[in-house]
């Protein structure tokens, strides 16, 4: 299966991918995306501005787009197997729709250098062209694993020896954990926060302290405080 990704940035990174790009759409010259497309032998389709809004889902492609094979999920144990550091992070999504915030937890979790990311196969974003436009490239750079049930994945990752820290509003503040230990990272639904079920399986329950008058912050910008929490406690000055 293939699917069309736009916009400046995202067509960069994915020229970048030897084999993955089937062709690219240019509304104008582009001497530097042109270049990596000769580079990566990948054919290259003048397109009008009517084309180009056909191909894409909006009128933001930057005058760009390419047509690429479908964005590849992997086994939970590849994500497991293929630790990074001395401590398995890994993120796991209880049912988040929005793709802009699956998009920015991409692109957080690629700065922090994390494992991969977990979701379920229904009831959430899947990776999608608004997925890899938002990650910014990320979604090229972290492994995915798509799950049918996430209690038993959690369950699955526990007998590896991870810990859950789940994030949510009444929890212990999030500075008060260490983070030594193989983690697995929850981010709960954007409007429900995180299941009954999910909950159960959680080790630790974190929350971000709100001293101003809002009571909660998007869930992509929790997960990256969260993310970076965890990873200066790894790495201190």
């Amino acid at each position: 299966m293939t699917q069309i990704l736009y916009g400046k940035q995202v067509v960069r990174q994915v020229l970048k991918e030897r084999g993955r790009v089937r062709k690219l759409y240019l509304l104008n010259p582009d001497r530097e995306i042109e270049k990596l497309a000769r580079e990566a032998r990948v054919p290259v389709e003048r397109a009008d501005k009517n084309r180009m809004n056909r191909l894409c889902e909006n009128g933001n492609h930057q005058g760009m787009a390419v047509e690429v094979n479908s964005y590849e999920t992997y086994p939970l144990e590849e994500l497991v197997r293929n630790k990074k550091g001395k401590y398995g992070f890994l993120i796991l999504l209880d049912e988040i729709e929005d793709p802009h915030n699956l998009g920015a937890v991409l692109r957080s979790a690629d700065a922090v250098n994390a494992d991969g990311v977990i979701f379920k196969k229904t009831h959430n974003a899947g990776l999608t062209p608004t997925v890899a436009k938002v990650s910014a490239g990320a979604i090229d750079t972290v492994k995915c694993a798509a799950v049918t049930n996430l209690t038993r994945t959690l369950q699955q990752l526990k007998e590896e020896g991870y810990w859950v820290v789940g994030a949510d509003m009444d929890g212990q503040d999030y500075r008060s954990v260490d983070y030594d230990f193989h983690t697995v990272l929850v981010i709960g639904n954007e409007g429900k926060g995180i299941s009954r079920l999910v909950r159960e399986q959680c080790d630790y329950v974190v929350s971000l302290p709100m001293r101003g008058t809002i009571s909660s912050l998007n869930a992509s910008v929790s997960a990256g405080i969260l993310m970076y929490s965890i990873d200066s406690r790894r790495h201190p000055l």
